[in-house]
């Protein structure tokens, strides 16, 4: 897939608040500082396109960004770190309410920083994704900053790690913001739900 357009759109308090058309979401969440601003950045070829910050907890907002006019790239507050256990709260209905009403989104994108081992506050949220039955799939941030194998070997550790209550696991990919890996990978995963939607 190639990306010709990308823009930012919106930023909305709520889901009731987002664009009112039928294009097709593709949603990003993860824990704060996980490197999404940077992952939407690279996937979009640019730069500064969602703002990224060294302080976690900076997107408070469901932002839009249009792509290609046709679908659209959503960033969802991170979730795990907040200012307050009030701004915390609020951010955790606005996502909840995001994931579970807007009939728009196709596919949540997970990520999960690469370098550290399963944490409970990630697969509490992954279970409880497929609890409600919401698409989702899971990217792992940050691959150059691990060397050699480290970057595969610690996905399939985290991926396997669900086996324990998962039938069928969640699609994956390895990525890194910086080296452009796993771009085009994730770019034709959202080409083929496109193409599956568009044959609908």
């Amino acid at each position: 897939m190639k990306i010709n357009k990308s823009e930012f759109v919106i930023s909305a308090p709520s889901v009731d608040k987002c664009p009112d058309d039928n294009r097709p979401e593709y949603a990003f969440i993860g824990r704060s500082n996980v490197g999404k601003s940077s992952l939407i950045n690279m996937l979009c070829n640019h730069k500064g396109l969602a703002k990224t910050s060294a302080t976690p907890g900076k997107t408070l907002l469901i932002n839009h960004f249009n792509i290609n006019d046709e679908w659209y790239i959503v960033d969802l507050p991170g979730y795990g770190y907040a200012r307050s256990k009030t701004t915390q709260r609020q951010l955790q209905i606005m996502n909840t309410g995001y994931i579970l009403k807007r009939r728009q989104l196709v596919c949540l994108f997970v990520l999960i920083d690469i370098r550290h081992e399963q944490q409970k506050i990630d697969r509490q949220f992954v279970d409880w994704l497929g609890e409600h039955g919401v698409p989702f799939a899971i990217i792992f941030t940050k691959a150059d900053k691990l060397s050699g194998g480290r970057a595969r070997t610690n996905a399939l550790a985290w991926m396997n790690k669900l086996k324990d209550s998962w039938e069928t696991l969640p699609p994956y990919f390895i990525t890194s913001a910086e080296s452009k890996t796993g771009r085009d990978e994730v770019l034709d995963y959202i080409e083929k739900i496109n193409e599956s939607l568009d044959k609908e």
